[in-house]
């Protein structure tokens, strides 16, 4: 008999040494990243090599602020965590905005930067500045990774970023530092405790007992905790009609009888609801983080009104006051407030189905071609579930009373800092997370400060369908100048042709006038495994009185 000995084995394969980036990488994969957002240069290619290691893809951008939105998006609709890269200099200044924005929209926001090490940043000046000094007060905290603080300084971003309300951290990572050789990854800190609870709730639950018109005005908390059936659960047991902000929409889904609408932009539903908010025996600020609103909205009900502001964290903003002040877990505590309450009659002369019948006739689309057609018919053919994104404009403080959201997280937009050149790189970030088609509004002022990220889109091939609303100007600036009695000046552009543009990215592109060619066009879109982009000419007047 014949033996046949097995072929040699191939040699083992070489197991690289641990780098300093491998660590940030690893430990920012057990936190929960899946993707990275950003342009590369030389100071971050360890760490962008560390991240694929690590299962974490790179995504690239055409804008680091386009990056920053991207990584918010996936956030938004997978929980991933988010992940901003920048190289030195230029990389770290071009994403000033998107930090800042993650900080006044509460977004937990990992910014990872390259530097020169600190003995070769006191005598070479080449793209180099201080760049903790220009994020410290735009972040939550920011370090500087040195030698052996690797997976600490991670552990550190993340308990920051995430604790109270959420926000950026930012963490400096020298050359060095994410080249060196690592022995090995440390164990992973302790798992955080309990959710925090205050232990005297008998004020409140007496309060609210007591309420025969509570009202309710829910906010991002509640979004961030992702807390919607918490809030359910107390609407259910008070009875009350609810408010919310603008991020706060789809908490409750917005056909449930007892959801007025959004507020806090437009004086049109603010106008509506005030006299709901003065007959209210007892205000429920749920998760409300007055962060989102207008000048309007400080101290919008009376001083001897009471209120109970059940927040993640208190802080001294100076909006409004409160008789009494929760802070811990939201979710939780409204959980533990209604386990407590017992169903009793409310608001029996039906003041707020009046002002709920109010606010949709006074937000319904008028006859003929514009803005409200455009929204209307876009909510007629989206499919239920349709993430949508809004950039800052007369159309975001629209569409945001038109809209409805059928879940939280629905209509993302930046309401805190409220800043144009958001929509398409959010869209971008959810449609990438989601697979699913994504909608996408943008004025035609918005869409060409981030023209260079339908490149991304065709790249990335997700589906997105974006909206322009093409009416050549700053619609809500011409609109401020005409209130103030001011010459119309900056406001007017030129007239692009964004269907052209679409199709010399790789998309599709098309011009609309009227409902049943944008019916016709949105739905072909929605079934298109690329990105499309439908131009929809208005005329900017339609938005005077509008909301």
């Amino acid at each position: 008999m014949t033996i046949q000995t097995p072929p040699p084995a191939p040699p083992a394969a070489v197991t690289a040494s641990l780098t300093g980036a491998d660590i940030i990488a690893a430990r920012l994969a057990a936190a929960g990243a899946t993707h990275a957002f950003g342009i590369p240069g030389g100071e971050v290619l360890a760490l962008v090599d560390g991240l694929g290691r690590a299962g974490i893809r790179f995504e690239l951008a055409r804008h680091e602020n386009a990056a920053g939105f991207m990584a918010e998006g996936l956030w938004q609709v997978t929980g991933a965590l988010p992940v901003l890269v920048a190289t030195l200099g230029p990389g770290v200044s071009n994403a000033v905005t998107a930090v800042a924005h993650a900080q006044q929209d509460r977004v937990p926001l990992i910014f990872i930067t390259g530097c020169v090490d600190q003995a070769l940043a006191e005598s070479y000046t080449h793209q180099v500045f201080d760049h903790q000094a220009v994020l410290r007060p735009l972040v939550k905290a920011s370090f500087r990774a040195a030698p052996g603080t690797e997976a600490l300084v991670v552990d550190k971003a993340l308990a920051i970023a995430r604790s109270g309300r959420p926000g950026p951290v930012h963490i400096d990572l020298p050359i060095a530092v994410a080249e060196a050789s690592a022995t090995t990854l440390p164990p992973p800190p302790a798992a955080p405790g309990a959710v925090g609870v205050p232990a005297d709730l008998d004020r409140a639950v007496a309060l609210l007992a007591g309420a025969r018109r509570p009202l309710v005005l829910a906010g991002l908390d509640l979004v961030n905790e992702s807390a919607a059936a918490s809030l359910a659960r107390l609407i259910d047991r008070t009875g009350a009609p609810l408010l919310t902000t603008y991020k706060g929409k789809g908490l409750l889904p917005e056909d449930d009888l007892r959801v007025i609408g959004g507020v806090g932009l437009s004086p049109k539903a603010d106008a509506l609801v005030r006299p709901l908010m003065e007959a209210a025996d007892l205000i429920v600020l749920a998760g409300y983080d007055p962060i989102e609103m207008r000048q309007g909205w400080r101290n919008p009900w009376p001083v001897d009104k009471p209120v109970i502001d059940i927040v993640a964290q208190a802080l001294p903003h100076g909006m409004h006051r409160a008789t009494m002040t929760l802070e811990g877990h939201v979710g939780t505590i409204l959980d533990r407030l209604a386990e407590r309450l017992s169903p009793a009659p409310v608001w029996e002369r039906g003041e707020p189905s009046a002002v709920r019948a109010a606010f949709r006739r006074a937000f319904a689309a008028p006859d003929g071609w514009g803005p409200h057609a455009v929204f209307e018919t876009l909510r007629a053919v989206a499919p239920s579930g349709t993430v949508a994104t809004a950039d800052s404009g007369a159309h975001r403080i629209l569409l945001s009373q038109l809209w409805s959201c059928d879940g939280p997280r629905r209509l993302l937009q930046s309401t805190g800092l409220c800043t144009m050149g958001c929509a398409l790189p959010l869209a971008t970030g959810a449609a990438l997370g989601s697979g699913q088609p994504t909608l996408c509004f943008v004025g035609d002022a918005g869409l060409e400060m981030v023209l260079g990220e339908l490149a991304t889109l065709r790249d990335l091939a997700v589906p997105v369908v974006v909206v322009v609303l093409v009416d050549e100007a700053l619609g809500l600036i011409a609109l401020k100048q005409k209130q103030m009695g001011l010459a119309r000046a900056g406001v007017d552009l030129g007239l692009s042709d964004f269907a052209a543009i679409a199709r010399a990215f790789g998309g599709h592109g098309a011009t609309v006038g009227d409902r049943a060619t944008l019916a016709r066009e949105a739905a072909a879109a929605f079934a298109r495994p690329g990105f499309s982009l439908l131009a929809c000419r208005i005329d900017a007047a339609a938005y005077e009185g509008a909301f």
